[in-house]
């Protein structure tokens, strides 16, 4: 049984403090070890101008408006895509990204009151309409998530506790509205057990449901305080209910394994 050459884009979201750094590098050894080419990557800052566009946005003027804050994301983002997300699906590898669309939708869509609809234009022209095709939601309350801090917060982090709260509200109205796509996970508890739930999602949507390799071989690394740059190397939910979207209309179909490249995903193992 050997892997399909085929790209798959799974992206990461959650608020601040909710592990989804730690929680990438479980899933980059699950694939490793199935063989895959893995690219970790993040945004901003999986590229050498994100890089810049991440230390202007997070440590860079007070006064940088919202809908300033929203192009910078859109520029990282449309030449991320072009440079690091695409080519690699192009090539078959598997691309864990550390937030991409929805992260937009939530901080400055919902939370910025820029508009939900406005940014996902925005963000479907700068990448082309390229969309994950499963992005793991990581759900845990804001008050939890800055226990977890250890160090200095950046001018996100410093936003008030209601600012966090509109955006874990849209994260699960979004999941709500892509609940194929979208899969929540509750980051309250260790690392173990919530990589236990990815695993299975992971065991679900590329193994058929059924587990070929021992699962007590799929060991969780340390905890990693941020994802590095992009990388094809090996390193490299909750008490609040949701609430039912009222526009499900405006819910982006979720992509297939490469997106705007246009393949279906399948399995991805090829008997």
């Amino acid at each position: 049984m050997t892997m399909a050459a085929r790209g798959v884009f799974i992206t990461f979201e959650g608020g601040d403090g909710s592990g989804k750094s730690t929680q990438i590098l479980a899933v980059r050894d699950w694939f490793a070890s199935r063989g895959r080419e893995v690219v970790v990557t993040r945004e901003p800052g999986g590229t050498e101008l994100g890089a810049e566009i991440r230390r202007l946005v997070q440590n860079g003027p007070e006064d940088v408006d919202a809908r300033t804050e929203a192009l910078l994301y859109a520029a990282d983002r449309a030449y991320h895509v072009t440079t690091v997300v695409a080519p690699a699906l192009e090539r078959g590898a598997v691309v864990l990204g550390d937030r991409y669309i929805d992260s937009s939708l939530a901080y400055q869509g919902a939370a910025r009151s820029l508009g939900v609809d406005e940014i996902s234009s925005l963000s479907a022209w700068a990448t082309r309409g390229l969309y994950p095709s499963l992005t793991f939601l990581l759900d845990l309350p804001p008050e939890v998530g800055a226990r977890r801090r250890t160090d200095a917060p950046d001018r996100m982090e410093r936003e008030s506790m209601d600012f966090h709260e509109r955006v874990r509200h849209e994260y699960l109205r979004l999941a709500d509205a892509e609940p194929d796509r979208i899969v929540v996970i509750d980051a309250v508890g260790t690392v173990e057990e919530v990589f236990s739930e990815i695993r299975g999602v992971l065991v679900e949507r590329f193994e058929g449901g059924s587990v070929t390799i021992n699962e007590a071989d799929d060991a969780v690394p340390a905890p990693a305080e941020e994802t590095p740059a992009s990388s094809s190397e090996v390193p490299e939910a909750a008490d609040k209910p949701r609430e039912q979207s009222a526009d499900k209309g405006s819910a982006r179909k979720p992509a297939t394994m490469v997106g705007a490249l246009g393949e279906s995903q399948g399995a991805l193992w090829d008997e």
